[in-house]
C-alpha cells in the first residue's frame, strides 16, 4: 500500500521544528525541548511490529526497535497510530543542539502499533521505567550471551528519557550514560584500526567529544561532569608509547590535572592510580636509559601520590593497587618491560 508521502513530509517538518528548539531557560541549567504538536512522544521497550491497520492480522509495515522515537497521533483501544523511526540508525551531528543528539534526517513511518510495551511522556513514572529498561539493556550488553545490539538499545532508551522527561531528576545520569555508551563503542572501534598504535594521539582515530561536553556544559562540577571529563582523557593518550618517556610523562600530567579538578570525584582514585602507574613506568624507563636521577624522581613522585591516595581514598581498590606498584619499585621489581627483570 502506498504511504501518505505528503503527510509524512509535513510531520517530519514538525518534528524538526520541535526537536531543534532552543533552551527554554538558561537558569534551569538543563536542556529543554518543545513538545511536538502532533502528539505525545513515546518509545517501545521491546521490538514491536508496525501494522497498516489496528490489527495483528493486518499487513506489517516494519519493526520498531527498542528505544526508537515515536509520536502518538491516535489511539484506538489497545492500539496506537504512531509516527516512528524504525531500524534506521539515528545520526546526531549538530553541535549546537542542546539535547543528546541533533539532526535526525530519516523520515518517520506511520502505522499502528500495540499499546503494550509503549512508554509515553504521559506514562506515570515513565522516566523511572525508561531508566530501568535502559539499565537492563546496558547490563545485557556486558553479557557475552546478551543481544548483539543491547548497548545501542540502552543508549536509545537513555536518550528517550532525556527527550521525553526533560525535567526528570534522572536526566543528568541518563545523558551521561547515553554519551558514555557511544564513547565506548567508538573507542572499541578505534582500537581495531592500524592508527591505534600511533604514538601521537593526533594521528589516531578520535572519538566524538560532543555529547560528553554537553554533559559538562549542562551539569558543571557535578559527578556526571567528572565522569565525562575522565572519558575525554582517552583522546589525549598515546596509542603506543614505543619506549618514549614523553608519553607516560604527558599522561601523568593529564591524570594529575584531572584529580586537581575533581579532588573528590567518582573517578579521581582511578585517575591517581593511572598517574602512579605511569610514574612507575617512567622510573623503569629512566633506569633502563641509565638516568638514575630522573628514575628516582619518578619513583619518589609515585610514592607521594600513592600516599595521598591512602589519605583521601583509603578503601579504594585503586589505592591498594597503587601501593602494590610502589612496593615493586621499592623492591626493584620492574613494572614496565619484561627485558628489565
Amino acid at each position: 500500500m502506498k504511504r501518505p508521502t505528503f503527510t509524512i513530509r509535513i510531520f517530519a517538518l514538525v518534528l524538526l521544528l520541535a526537536f531543534f528548539a532552543a533552551l527554554a531557560s538558561a537558569s534551569q541549567n538543563q536542556p529543554q525541548l518543545v513538545k511536538p504538536m502532533a502528539g505525545p512522544r513515546a518509545t517501545v521497550l521491546r521490538v514491536t511490529w508496525l501494522y497498516i491497520a489496528p490489527s495483528a492480522s493486518a499487513q506489517k509495515i516494519d519493526r520498531v526497535q527498542i528505544g526508537r522515537e515515536m509520536v502518538v497521533a491516535e489511539k484506538s483501544g489497545a492500539w496506537l497510530r504512531v509516527y516512528a523511526n524504525t531500524d534506521i540508525e539515528e545520526l546526531h551531528n549538530d553541535k549546537d543542539e542542546p539535547m543528546v543528539g541533533g539532526n535526525e534526517t530519516a523520515p518517520p513511518v506511520s502505522g499502528w502499533i500495540e499499546a503494550k510495551g509503549v512508554v509515553e511522556e504521559t506514562t506515570p513514572n515513565g522516566d523511572a521505567i525508561l531508566m530501568g529498561a535502559a539499565a537492563s539493556q546496558e547490563a545485557a550488553a556486558s553479557n557475552p550471551r546478551g543481544p548483539a545490539n543491547a548497548a545501542r538499545s540502552a543508549r536509545l532508551l537513555y536518550r528517550r528519557l532525556v527527550e521525553m522527561f526533560p525535567r526528570s531528576p534522572l536526566v543528568p545520569e541518563a545523558m551521561w550514560r547515553a554519551a558514555d555508551i557511544e564513547w565506548q563503542i567508538q573507542r572499541a572501534d578505534a582500537a581495531t584500526l592500524p592508527s591505534a598504535h600511533e604514538r601521537d594521539p593526533d594521528f589516531r582515530q578520535q572519538m566524538d567529544e560532543d555529547e560528553l561536553r554537553k554533559v559538562i556544559k549542562y551539569f558543571p562540577r557535578s559527578k556526571w561532569a567528572a565522569f565525562a571529563d575522565f572519558d575525554l582523557i582517552d583522546n589525549k593518550l598515546c596509542g603506543d608509547w614505543q619506549g618514549s618517556e614523553s608519553c607516560p610523562a604527558k599522561e601523568t600530567e593529564l591524570y594529575i590535572r584531572y584529580a586537581d579538578e575533581y579532588p573528590d570525584g567518582p573517578r579521581t582514585a582511578h585517575a591517581l592510580y593511572d598517574a602512579v602507574y605511569r610514574l612507575a613506568v617512567l622510573s623503569d624507563m629512566f633506569a633502563a636509559d641509565g638516568n638514575k636521577s630522573k628514575s628516582e624522581d619518578a619513583h619518589n613522585e609515585a610514592r607521594t601520590v600513592a600516599a595521598q591516595m591512602k589519605t583521601h581514598f583509603p578503601d579504594s581498590d585503586y589505592t591498594y593497587r597503587a601501593g602494590a606498584l610502589v612496593y615493586k619499585l621499592d623492591e626493584g621489581i620492574p613494572v614496565y618491560g619484561i627485558d628489565q627483570d
